[in-house]
């Protein structure tokens, strides 16, 4: 990341307003223009990061950072383990919102909608291309459960390294990638005064996308 702004800078300030003309009437395909733009013209190392928000079993709300692994028409991808405390909450509650932020373009988007486990062979074929190092991590690591010390983690990272000397290793049945179907998409873009851009698209019964803009 950058360094620190001055106060009552903004490194977006001088981008045009927001207005439903100018966008695509498409909102995945706005988003995916603002995600190329963060690669391009900020200084983010995961222009990809998106904060992940649940409901656990019991009702609370919690978040956390996961990286966006593809996008399209249907939806949001990301991965975890489905024993994972966000895993047991997407059981409980399927639907989930995802929020990205890029500092130094500022912007955000915010996004809601029902979550489904991505097929199993969209996963394999994603655990695959992964590094060798994460693919054993995915095997190793009992994740969210606690672990009596780094030893037993590395131990048992040891033994499936060993376990797998010379092949490739396959996906565990535990692991895989969730699709979040957005039924809202939010974009906001900073601007002078605090008058900032905000426009919603609500997806409709039919499929279709209508856009409002919001007062900041």
């Amino acid at each position: 990341m950058s360094g620190p702004l001055k106060k009552g800078s903004k490194k977006g300030a001088g981008q045009k307003p927001l207005s439903r003309e100018a966008l695509a009437t498409d909102p995945i395909g706005i988003f995916t223009d603002w995600l190329e733009d963060a690669r391009a013209r900020s200084d983010m190392e995961y222009p990809n990061a998106a904060c992940l928000s649940t409901l656990s079993p019991e009702g609370w709300p919690d978040g956390r950072i996961v990286l966006l692994k593809g996008v399209d028409g249907e939806g949001f991808v990301f991965y975890t383990n489905y024993r994972s405390a966000k895993g047991k909450a997407l059981g409980e509650h399927p639907r989930a919102a995802m929020t990205f932020y890029w500092h130094d373009l500022d912007r955000q988007v915010r996004i809601r909608g029902e979550v489904e486990r991505v097929s199993a062979q969209e996963s394999d074929d994603y655990f695959r291309i992964r590094p060798r190092g994460s693919q054993i991590g995915a095997w190793a690591s009992l994740q969210s459960e606690p672990v009596r010390s780094r030893d037993d983690l590395e131990s048992r990272a040891a033994e499936i390294e060993e376990r797998y000397s010379g092949e490739d290793i396959p996906r565990p049945p535990h692991w895989g990638g969730y699709r979040l179907r957005p039924t809202e998409i939010e974009f906001w873009q900073g601007a002078p005064n605090r008058l900032h851009d905000r426009l919603l698209y609500r997806r409709g019964a039919h499929g279709s996308w209508e856009a409002q803009r919001l007062d900041p």
